[in-house]
């Protein structure tokens, strides 16, 4: 078949502009979504004296270097995890080459719990369903070490049934929500009925250290980092009248690019953990983007010359990848909206950002549908994380 006649199939399952677009049987859709964060806001202007402070670090050069770094970020509020408290009663987590993985881990663990299990709450509230309809949940961090891990701890802390079948997806970093909505769709749709929770919950805390000259990354991750939880529901065939699904999950695919393993390096150790970014990361996903989004368009029929006539919902690693992708597609500046203002509200979340991404978007497609604007029926679902490994998922729009 054509690739013109696959896009008019698919195209021709929309129902007339006035009514809304249904979903496909069998196809996964997105059911509700959920967010909760930390009660620390940090604004950015004011994030450069507080670190210091509470690090009780004085180098000036270190200083104006962290605040050549916040003015960039585009970032303006973050929720965070740390506080004035926590470094009270750990007073060790400030000096530097000290033993303080255990504290953190400490910290961390309850934190990421507690903050899956309210996000996983407003997400559950919004669907409209009790929490005992949930077969499975699909549980992302790389903010926790434990064992049993805490796909237990939340399936405990939301009082699900002992039945719930648990996957638990550790250390992907940037890419997990995504990565976890893939793993999400598969189980929902070889699973008729099934109703998936996925939630993920990150925070900075294991990765927190004073300010040094030999770690020039860890000022990148003070600029630029959040902490917060996020939840989505998903499932095949929405119940009518009951459940309000926002969008369809079409095709999910991973690649890793070889020989880039390196380029996003994380390592556990007795202070933590520690990451190394190169240089050319904004470059390396840059060069290859447009093969994958082939791989995810082309079976829709779509074109690279058509990426305008899509929506975006793409993970703010940082601004100078976003800024790579609008440049390298030729996207027209509104087609990034939202990402930019998941990052500029709550800085690069790691998994959790996605989540924040999908409900600005999902805000947009109800302002549209209201005002009656042109929308854009088909779109793409990207993240990228260490590997270097990019996620995508080709997905429908059931709002417009």
């Amino acid at each position: 078949m054509a690739p013109c006649e696959r896009r008019g199939m698919i195209r021709n399952e929309r129902q007339t502009k006035q009514e809304s677009v249904k979903a496909n049987p069998g196809k996964t859709t997105l059911l509700a979504l959920g967010k909760a964060f930390p009660h620390q806001l940090v604004m950015q202007e004011y994030l450069v004296e507080g670190y210091f402070k509470h690090t009780n670090c004085n180098d000036p050069e270190l200083k104006e270097k962290l605040a050549r770094l916040c003015r960039t970020t585009t970032v303006r509020t973050r929720y965070v995890v740390m506080s004035e408290e926590i470094m009270k009663k750990y007073p060790e987590l400030a000096v530097e080459g000290f033993p303080t993985v255990k504290q953190k881990l400490d910290i961390s663990n309850k934190a990421v719990t507690q903050m899956a299990i309210e996000a996983s709450q407003a997400c559950i509230k919004s669907w409209g369903r009790p929490s005992s309809d949930i077969t499975h949940l699909v549980y992302v961090s790389s903010s926790e070490v434990r064992l049993p891990g805490g796909d237990l701890y939340l399936a405990k802390g939301l009082e699900l049934s002992p039945d719930v079948q648990r996957v638990m997806l550790y250390f992907m970093g940037c890419s997990g929500g995504v990565a976890g909505l893939r793993v999400a769709k598969d189980i929902a749709e070889n699973n008729p009925g099934s109703r998936v929770l996925l939630a993920t919950s990150e925070t900075t805390i294991i990765g927190f250290k004073p300010p040094s000259a030999d770690r020039p990354y860890d000022l990148v991750g003070a600029a630029l980092f959040g902490d917060g939880a996020g939840a989505m529901i998903l499932g095949t065939d929405p119940i009518s009248g009951v459940e309000k699904p926002l969008l369809e999950l079409h095709t999910a695919i991973q690649n890793f690019l070889p020989d880039t393993e390196k380029t996003i390096d994380g390592r556990l150790t007795e202070e933590g953990i520690n990451f190394r970014l190169g240089r050319d990361l904004p470059n390396i996903i840059e060069d290859h983007v447009e093969g994958f989004c082939g791989k995810l368009m082309g079976p829709a029929g779509f074109t690279e010359k058509e990426y305008n006539k899509m929506f975006w919902a793409v993970h703010p690693g940082g601004p100078a990848i976003l800024n790579r992708l609008e440049k390298r597609l030729q996207l027209s500046p509104e087609k990034l909206s939202a990402s930019r203002k998941a990052l500029m509200d709550y800085g690069n979340a790691s998994s959790n950002t996605i989540v924040y991404v999908l409900e600005y978007m999902v805000e947009e497609s109800l302002k549209i549908k209201k005002e009656g604007k042109e929308d854009f029926e088909w779109g793409l679902i990207l993240a990228f994380g260490p590997g270097i490994t990019f996620e995508g998922i080709l997905a429908r729009n059931l709002l417009v």
